[in-house]
């Protein structure tokens, strides 16, 4: 019986003798565990930088794609851009052409306007020539600032051909209004200063200033004609203040012809 026991513990012993070995499997799993979990917290770690370079990339992919597509709409804006810009010079072209047609057909209308400008004032020269002789300075002085005007190549055909209306205008609008004014008056060998009378050019008398001398102009005969009435001087001084606004307008009678009298 007792060696028995003495069997079971000898047993047990050597059973339990292999666990406190300084070489027993407990140990050396320990050791594998350890280095598991060292590679296991290692590839973590290198998760981790390839994850933080992932989303790096990713960052940098949807830049780029972003980027992209900003060019993108920059090319379309360009492309638009350039449309319009085709559009205008398209336009700029006609234009141009449009302009150099002008330019063709304003040199032959120059061509064609300067020797009609020319007999204009010709005419207008003539007229005044042929016309009641009433402020005949200023009038061929007009004439005479056209003739000048006319070759001058500083000046356009458009101011010039305006200058030569205008001239035409002037003359009209003598037909239709009353006027007083002061100039020299020639008769036979003397001149006198005298107050002229217009009324359009139905009638053109005078006032020698200084005297009761007064007179009309006789167009049939082309002469100045003296008027010894007393009546007329009154006309004429009523005419007189009635063109300067000296006042209200009224009938007056003028005289046009020595056999007749005439109530304008």
């Amino acid at each position: 019986m007792s060696r028995t026991w003495h069997s079971l513990l000898i047993l047990v012993c050597l059973a339990a003798g292999p666990a406190f070995s300084q070489d027993s499997p407990t140990t050396s799993s320990a050791d594998t565990i350890g280095e598991i979990e060292r590679q296991g917290v290692d590839r973590t770690a290198d998760g981790r930088r390839v994850q933080q370079q992932v989303d790096a990339l990713h960052e940098e992919s949807r830049d780029l794609v972003d980027d992209y597509y900003a060019h993108l709409k920059l090319v379309d804006g360009l492309k638009l851009y350039n449309a319009m810009l085709q559009r205008q010079l398209n336009n700029q072209a006609e234009e141009i052409q449009i302009l150099q047609t002008s330019i063709a057909e304003v040199a032959t209308v120059e061509r064609q306007i300067l020797p009609i400008m020319s007999r204009m004032i010709d005419g207008l020269e003539q007229f005044i020539g042929f016309d009641v002789p009433f402020l005949l300075d200023e009038r061929q002085n007009r004439v005479a600032d056209l003739r000048a005007l006319l070759p001058r190549a500083d000046v356009t055909v458009a101011e010039k051909t305006r200058r030569v209306m205008e001239a035409y205008q002037i003359e009209n609008d003598y037909g239709r209004t009353i006027e007083a004014y002061r100039g020299k008056l020639d008769l036979d060998t003397a001149s006198f200063d005298a107050d002229f009378l217009r009324i359009g050019r139905v009638a053109l008398m005078y006032r020698v200033v200084g005297s009761d001398d007064i007179g009309f102009w006789d167009q049939s005969n082309n002469t100045w004609v003296p008027l010894s009435s007393g009546r007329w001087r009154r006309y004429v001084d009523q005419g007189l203040k009635v063109a300067r606004q000296e006042i209200a307008p009224e009938l007056i009678s003028v005289a046009i012809d020595p056999s007749r009298e005439v109530q304008r």
